[in-house]
């Protein structure tokens, strides 16, 4: 990622304001990757509290002795490059300070419950009074509509009831079988993802009428997209998908193996790769073998090829596989833990790991010297994405953002002394 100045390497986004009224990680995530790309984002918590991921901890930033700060970790991962004020929004004044801002903005992200803004007159249509071109974007469990639409929605329970957790895991007969959740809140994730394309679009909808719109997005309806060919099979099979470990329903060989010191991913996905495979393996017989010839056959007669492939799997090392099937155009690697990954040769080259340090008073007052996170993957050539602000201390930029509002420091200190800020 690159580096912004004042003079250059703004971002794509960088002539956009974005109020950021949401938390956790669905609506943080959207606003991040808006922020990478250039955004104005101003994110707007709870004095004293802030946002609820500040306090999900351990794991805890540490500082410079390898102490745990209480800051939690979490936070951190989706909330840089975005500026940090602090208002009670069940205050009338707080209240109208984000109607102020409302005004100047282009975008609005929210995730409170269905109709919980309407009470401070900071739903969609209060504010679309106020700004016409605002494109006002809901993140809930269950939309604005329907019988679930009051219910509160949590990653978890989206992939309990999406069915993600039905298809993720081993078979119940199998060892350690039994529906599992995906290894971090995927739902949520995709939704901000969504919901990033979809303010994207109401850009180029506005570009041509000069208006803004409401974006309704739902973690069920989120959870049960990303179902993608698994939802596509029951709906136009009536079959219901069913736990397979980590194979996959449509293509064999595409799973782990064992290997003489561990264990491989083989992810071999046409006919092609298969018969590299059985040359490379001193098989050439299972090539053109009728069981085995094609992707169909394969997927047919899977339990009978994985146990021939298993016996050969270990026989040579993961490094071996990898070293020996990676110049064959054959998709074969070893099951990284998080560390191996970061410290694999193509993540550092690609800089997927980066640091933003944090200014000296920060360094004074929280003993932490740097923020680590993941760079974003949104490489574009002419105008990167951007490092910034690192993740923001709760507040710290009130006085800067309420000053461009046009309060001087006495009407500041006179709402922080209220409580307002």
């Amino acid at each position: 990622m690159a580096v912004a100045s004042d003079a250059a390497g703004r971002g794509a986004l960088s002539h956009l304001k974005v109020l950021d009224l949401s938390r956790v990680l669905a609506g943080p995530w959207c606003t991040q990757m808006l922020a990478d790309l250039g955004a104005d984002v101003v994110k707007v918590e709870r004095p004293g509290e802030g946002d609820d991921t500040r306090h999900w901890g351990p794991p805890y930033l540490q500082d410079a002795q390898g102490k745990d700060t209480g800051q939690a970790s979490y936070f951190a991962c989706t909330n840089r490059n975005k500026r940090s004020l602090t208002l009670n929004l069940s205050d009338p004044r707080g209240q109208a300070l984000v109607r102020q801002m409302a005004q100047r903005s282009d975008i609005l992200v929210e995730n409170f419950k269905v109709g919980g803004l309407a009470a401070y007159g900071l739903d969609y249509e209060s504010l679309r009074v106020l700004n016409p071109r605002l494109i006002y974007c809901s993140i809930t469990g269950f939309g604005q509509s329907g019988p679930y639409a009051e219910r509160a929605g949590y990653d978890l329970m989206v992939q309990a009831m999406s069915g993600m957790m039905s298809i993720t895991g081993r078979a119940d007969e199998a060892p350690g079988g039994g529906p599992l959740r995906v290894g971090v809140a995927v739902t949520d994730l995709f939704t901000g993802i969504y919901a990033c394309a979809a303010i994207l679009a109401a850009i180029e909808v506005r570009n041509r009428s000069g208006l803004g719109q409401r974006i309704d997005m739902a973690l069920l309806d989120v959870g049960m997209a990303i179902l993608a060919n698994q939802a596509g099979s029951f709906l136009n099979t009536g079959q219901v998908p069913q736990r397979m470990g980590n194979s996959h329903p449509s293509l064999a060989p595409y799973q782990d193996f064992p290997t003489r010191d561990g264990s491989m991913l083989l992810a071999i996905g046409n006919d092609g790769q298969f018969g590299r495979f059985c040359q490379t393996i001193g098989k050439p017989h299972w090539g053109t073998d009728a069981r085995f010839a094609t992707s169909s056959a394969r997927v047919h007669n899977r339990v009978v090829l994985i146990a021939l492939l298993q016996e050969v799997t270990r026989e040579r090392s993961t490094e071996q596989w990898v070293a020996l099937l990676q110049d064959k155009a054959i998709p074969c690697g070893p099951i990284n833990d998080i560390g191996q990954a970061f410290s694999d040769p193509q993540v550092v080259a690609r800089g997927l790991a980066v640091r933003q340090p944090l200014p000296p008073e920060r360094v004074a007052r929280e003993g932490v010297t740097e923020m680590r996170s993941v760079a974003s993957p949104l490489r574009l050539v002419d105008t990167p994405p951007t490092l910034r602000y690192p993740p923001p201390a709760l507040g710290e930029h009130s006085d800067a953002v309420l000053a461009e509002l046009g309060l001087d420091g006495a009407a500041i200190a006179a709402l922080r002394q209220a409580g307002v800020v």
